[in-house]
């Protein structure tokens, strides 16, 4: 794929890791988060494309996925996520379809595994499925933003291909865990949309003529941690279930028939609690240093014991050392400061101090509780009931 056109803006700075191939920012990550706000767009071309065409699209992509697609209409927007059989995250799918095609958008590395997984589980179904990653480029944005874009937004089938995250509020046949009735991501209209990749240079020209506002992957990342929002690349590892990053409010139908990965998702929502949460991390920036994702999360007052323990010679068990949990992703808001988010085990008590280690320096941090412990178990236990015949005693 060649380099996207966006980083011969000026001040551009590539990116990393999942956004590498696109800019990071263009020489003030603070001032475009408020632009972002305002209606500026982000160069996300590295990202890929996935499409499904045939009339059985929808329901075919409604039985192997989490969410409910049946009755999706040309226009609409959906988030779904594929499982393993054990209810793992495999792939985080942002879906809309215009009439004739179904549209998936993921994370870059995500496209070519996740076509050629679909197209192995094609069958007998009308459907084809293929890679237009080289074809389509996304663009991110947020309302302020159309008019600018509208001239340059793929319409294949008479309607133009754009998502709307439906993050902003619970999905029909969702759930919330997450405790509030001001749920940040009211804050965060985000919306994706796909412009033939050979257009890109065009709308990299209206940005440099002034007439459109760009900010980059920061920005995003900044607003979108601010907001709660979970993200394959970031939040998703190899043990992740939908319910530790409260993807059950956006991407899972908890009522719609069987897909693979459902009896987790059942079982742990109506009877169990997911082994770990998500959280958002306040972190103190007297260092001016923000952790990376990897770096460990520990209860503060218990490293800080067992750190005094050593010093004195004293016998430390291991366990009052151990991490409870990982930063997922962090930035630097242009509000709320330096924060983060982070995945800790189910039991890291929600009224502690947390810190991260990162390059050796310990950085305290205050959690916001998204994924509260007793997440999960939304029914219950169904009573058992006495044997027909016996006696009660």
């Amino acid at each position: 794929m060649t380099p996207s056109p966006f980083l011969s803006l000026p001040g551009a700075v590539e990116a990393s890791g999942a956004d590498a191939g696109v800019a990071a920012h263009y020489g003030n990550p603070l001032r475009e988060q408020r632009m972002l706000g305002e209606g500026a767009v982000v160069d996300l071309s590295s990202r890929g494309v996935v499409s499904v065409t045939g009339p059985d699209r929808l329901s075919w992509l409604d039985s192997v996925t989490s969410q409910a697609l049946k009755r999706l209409a040309p226009g609409d927007s959906a988030e779904t996520l594929l499982l393993d059989p054990s209810g793992h995250v495999e792939h985080a799918i942002r879906v809309f379809d215009d009439g004739v095609t179904a549209w998936l958008l993921v994370d870059g590395p995500e496209a070519a595994p996740l076509a050629a997984w679909l197209d192995r589980m094609r069958f007998m179904l009308r459907v084809e499925v293929a890679d237009r990653s080289d074809e389509f480029a996304t663009v991110g944005w947020m309302p302020g933003a159309e008019a600018a874009l509208e001239p340059f937004l793929a319409a294949p089938n008479g309607v133009a291909l754009s998502w709307i995250d439906p993050w902003t509020e619970v999905v029909t046949g969702g759930h919330q865990y997450a405790d509030t009735d001001e749920h940040p991501a009211a804050d965060f209209p985000w919306r994706e949309s796909l412009v033939p990749r050979a257009a890109l240079a065009g709308l990299a020209d209206v940005v440099r003529a002034g007439s459109l506002q760009v900010a980059g992957t920061l920005a995003f990342e900044a607003l979108r941690i601010a907001a709660w929002r979970p993200r394959f690349s970031t939040e998703a590892d190899e043990r992740l279930i939908p319910h530790e990053v409260d993807w059950i409010r956006s991407a899972v139908h908890l009522n719609k028939g069987c897909y693979r990965g459902q009896e987790t998702v059942a079982k742990v929502h109506n009877l169990g609690h997911p082994p770990r949460r998500l959280v958002m991390l306040h972190l103190d920036g007297s260092d001016a240093v923000l952790p990376s994702p990897g770096d460990e999360v520990f209860v503060a007052d218990a490293l800080a014991a067992a750190t005094a323990a050593s010093q004195s010679e004293a016998a430390t068990p291991a366990a009052a050392t151990a991490a409870v949990g990982l930063v997922t992703a962090s930035a630097l808001h242009f509000e709320l400061g330096p924060v983060a988010l982070a995945i800790v085990r189910r039991s890291t008590p929600v009224d502690a101090t947390l810190a991260t280690r990162s390059d050796g320096i310990l950085v305290a941090a205050t959690q916001e509780v998204i994924v509260p412990p007793e997440a999960g178990a939304a029914v219950g236990r169904i009573p058992r009931l006495p044997r027909l015949g016996a006696v009660r005693r």
